[in-house]
């Protein structure tokens, strides 16, 4: 699933007062945070993750595995900080515009 323009922004809205749920330190990837992840996105739907690791690249490429690994769409990436969404089919939490 793609997210257009104005649906990301509306995700943006809607993620802007959340609280990170899932924080990647310095271990990097584990099992445990990426079961949490997958947790966290199919009750929530929206969620903010912090990256706090090494350099840009490195925070960039563990964005990307989480967004790979959880099938979820990266809607706004910000410092350490990545909004991202996973719709739930069986139990839709946000109504995404057209």
């Amino acid at each position: 699933m793609t997210l257009s323009e104005s649906q990301k922004k509306y995700l943006r809205g809607l993620g802007h007062g959340l609280k990170p749920v899932v924080m990647v330190g310095d271990a990097g990837l584990t099992e445990a945070v990426l079961s949490e992840f997958n947790s966290c996105l199919e009750h929530h739907e929206l969620i903010k993750v912090r990256v706090k690791v090494g350099d840009r690249t490195e925070r960039d490429r563990i964005i990307a595995s989480l967004c790979d690994s959880g099938s979820a769409e990266l809607v706004q990436r910000i410092g350490n900080m990545a909004l991202l969404f996973r719709e739930n089919p069986e139990k839709k939490r946000i109504q995404l515009p057209r």
